[in-house]
């Protein structure tokens, strides 16, 4: 049966979050007078993208909240205590130049204007409504879809199945009519065709050939590419393309 919706995720897929977080952190280090502390910004960055990927796993584990994450993020990068509010405070600060940053990738408007007549569009993502609502709505794409899933809310995070199977029953559609987009092979992709979605890896970096590729699924490298894979979906007996 023909796909007739697709999810997408937001952060690497959609919004480009990676330089964003550079930039912003570059600018707000340099701000608070951090730089030096560090060695120099590529050490820098090292550091808050380790306690940003360790705190967020907590969060995904149920071992700590959204803002909880935040706050220990904080934390940890600066190697002291500090209170609640303290930690709030400077992550708000850091937010300041990280939204400067903001922008989509060049291939996700004209994709979104390419699908827009023949699909349905919605959001999964492991974040917060609060977060991924104001996100899409500053970068124009808000009006674009029919929901907006996050794990915040939801309870329960990609890959687990129950995320994805949750996006599909707000569509009101069975997970073989949808499909997933994402960056992350094995939150999304594997997730996603797990779960029994169409699962698409948007590996713009062309990580194939060092990354291991989760089975039962596409990869592309541009979203130029996803109308052709949505209109030739081959999951049932012909060979994928994760390659």
């Amino acid at each position: 049966m023909s796909i007739r919706a697709v999810v997408w995720d937001v952060d690497d897929t959609l919004f480009d979050y990676t330089t964003a977080d550079r930039e912003g952190m570059r600018s707000h280090l340099v701000a608070e007078g951090l730089m030096e502390r560090y060695g120099g910004p590529v050490a820098a960055l090292v550091r808050w993208r380790e306690a940003t990927d360790a705190q967020w796993a907590r969060f995904s584990a149920g071992e700590t909240t959204f803002r909880g994450q935040r706050r220990d993020r904080v934390r940890v990068f600066l190697g002291q205590g500090m209170s609640d509010a303290e930690a709030d405070a400077w992550f708000e600060r850091y937010m300041t130049h990280y939204e400067a940053a903001w922008a989509v990738f060049p291939d996700v408007v004209p994709a979104l204007d390419s699908l827009a007549a023949g699909y349905r569009h919605s959001v999964l993502s492991n974040s917060s409504l609060h977060v991924q609502d104001r996100k899409l709505r500053v970068l124009g794409l808000h009006g674009r879809f029919e929901s907006i899933l996050c794990a915040a809310e939801l309870g329960v995070s990609k890959p687990q199945a129950a995320a994805f199977l949750a996006a599909c029953e707000a569509l009101a559609l069975p997970p073989h009519q949808v499909a997933y987009v994402g960056d992350h092979p094995e939150i999304d992709g594997r997730g996603a065709a797990e779960a029994g979605l169409l699962s698409v890896w948007i590996d713009r970096e062309g990580r194939s050939a060092t990354v291991p590729a989760p089975p039962g699924g596409h990869r592309i490298g541009s979203l130029a590419e996803l109308p052709a894979v949505l209109g030739a979906d081959t999951r049932f007996g012909a060979p994928d393309t994760f390659r």
